[in-house]
């Protein structure tokens, strides 16, 4: 949603009211460049510290649960090792679990004799009353004055305890066995370790039906867990930020150009066309895009400034016979003239209306030309001929003037619209008679090659000034000594329109006193 606020100034500032608006940011290029790169890197700093955390975390605890498993399986061993023979009543030489009975345990059951002779050594071992006695070697595994050491529980198949470690805690629920053995056959069964609390326990359930339990408090890895967790969060937040600063900087760098491209746009269409866009890394993409505005920006102020040159010397133009013809009008109207006066002014403007109109024609010609609005014929025929047939018609001008036309032309065979054309190679010729010296010479020369056909109009005339060179084909230009056909000042620029239009260029070169050289190129006909 965008923001509008309406600011005045109380209605004593000329300008009066002002609108800002500020768009929402998500219209910001910069913002959604910013928003873009922040979920990124978001997303892979969470993945890895997550990685990084849960890969810290099993280390921990694949190391807890191997010591876990390593004291079940020596508290298992040491429950189940094979009996040696008994001695007397309290003598050396029982099981480590044998001992004197308890009150706690019941008498043997005699009562069943025939059980009694029918059971095995094993049987009875394993219907006997025993207490649980650790050895020395599985005993050092245990630490029974470590509150936060490892401790064991071991509990009877009938779900009383046989034994247990001073350290361990008062209530622990006794696991319940699986339906089905784990892994089958007649080995210990183990299950994996597993959380109560702040406690990781292990178990493991004996062939016999005795249920082993070790487990040890993990409070203190716990609490370095968290730690890690933290420290990877303010690692991964410093970074998060770095990055943010970081992506907005290069965002910030990578807008530049096109906020300079925009400001320089507003100012430009507010009719500053001498603004040009600060182009800092031309080899940029934004920057070659700089490079290519500014050269549009170039060519809109050249056309521009072009246009007001040609709509101011259309209007001086139009103005010179405008003003002859009141002149005269007006001054035949003061008085009372004679015949031949009257005369005389109507033929003066005449003259004026004839110019008048030559003007007219050719800017009417010009702008069909601009606009592509000027057909032009697609024929083949020879531009040899054409020149040939020019220079019959400009014969009597160049007699008139004393000058020489010397043609030496091969055949030139083109394509286009051979009465445009000749239009053009007759006004070189007379451009070449009208500003020749006395007794000179305009030679028409040509040839075909690479693709091309190039006619050539030389004189033998003063010649055009190097600065006055780039605007002989300008509309109205007239150097000191002007090189335009006609009176208009439009036959060179008409006659390079033509030729641009049948996909041509027409060139000039010259030397001060030297003469100069008109030279037509067209494109060769597809054989």
């Amino acid at each position: 949603m965008n923001d509008e606020f309406q600011m005045t100034n109380g209605g004593k500032d000329a300008a009066g009211p002002f609108v800002i608006r500020h768009s929402s940011f998500f219209n910001s290029i910069r913002w959604r460049l910013q928003i873009w790169y922040g979920l990124i890197l978001v997303a892979v700093l969470a993945g890895f510290g997550i990685t990084a955390f849960q890969l810290e975390r099993g280390r921990v605890f694949r190391r807890v649960d191997n010591e876990l498993q390593r004291r079940t399986g020596a508290l298992a061993s040491a429950l189940h090792q094979p009996p040696r023979n008994r001695g007397p009543e309290g003598a050396p030489g029982g099981r480590p679990f044998d001992g004197p009975p308890s009150e706690e345990e019941p008498p043997p059951d005699n009562s069943r004799p025939e059980r009694a002779r029918n059971d095995g050594p094993a049987d009875r071992l394993r219907r006997e009353p025993r207490k649980f006695h650790l050895p020395a070697q599985q005993g050092a595994l245990f630490d029974d004055s470590d509150a936060n050491g490892f401790y064991y529980v071991v509990w009877r198949r009938d779900g009383q305890e046989l034994a247990r470690s001073s350290n361990a805690p008062a209530q622990i629920p006794m696991p319940v066995r699986p339906p089905r053995p784990v892994a089958g056959g007649e080995g210990p069964h183990p299950l994996a370790p597993e959380m109560r609390g702040s406690f990781r326990e292990s178990v493991l359930f004996t062939p016999p039906g005795e249920t082993v339990l070790a487990g040890r408090s993990i409070a203190r890895e716990l609490a370095e867990l968290r730690r890690t967790a933290l420290k990877l969060t303010g690692v991964g937040a410093g970074i998060l930020l770095l990055g943010l600063v970081g992506g907005w900087w290069l965002a910030s760098r990578a807008i530049r150009p096109i906020e300079e491209i925009s400001a320089t746009a507003v100012k430009i269409s507010a009719g500053d066309l001498s603004q040009r866009i600060n182009v800092g890394e031309t080899e940029s993409e934004l920057g070659r895009l700089a490079g290519v505005l500014n050269s549009t920006f170039a060519r809109l102020e050249a056309a521009f400034a072009q246009q007001q040159q040609f709509t101011s010397d259309a209007a001086h133009e139009l103005r010179t016979p405008v003003s002859v013809m009141l002149t005269q009008t007006q001054t035949s109207l003061n008085r009372e003239r004679s015949a031949a006066e009257y005369r005389e002014t109507i033929e003066s403007c005449q003259r004026a209306a004839q110019r008048m109109r030559r003007l007219i024609e050719s800017l009417l010609e010009l702008a069909r030309l601009d606009a592509g609005q000027q057909p032009m014929k697609r024929l083949r025929f020879d531009l040899a001929q054409t020149a040939r047939d020019c220079v019959a018609q400009v014969g009597p001008l160049a007699a008139e003037r004393h000058v020489k036309i010397v043609c030496d032309l091969p055949p030139l065979e083109c394509e286009g619209d051979a009465e445009r054309l000749a239009q053009v190679i007759t006004n070189l010729l007379i451009n070449g008679i009208a500003y020749n010296r006395e007794h000179g010479e305009v030679r028409v020369g040509g040839e075909a090659s690479r693709g091309s056909v190039m006619l050539t109009v030389r004189d033998t005339g003063l010649g055009i000034a190097a600065s006055d060179l780039p605007r002989v084909f300008d509309r109205f230009y007239r150097a000191d000594v002007s090189r335009t056909s006609g009176n208009t000042g439009l036959g060179l620029a008409i006659s390079k329109a033509i030729v641009e239009a049948h996909g041509g260029a027409l060139e000039v070169s010259s030397q001060p006193g030297m003469g100069t050289v008109f030279t037509l190129r067209l494109p060769a006909p597809d054989r």
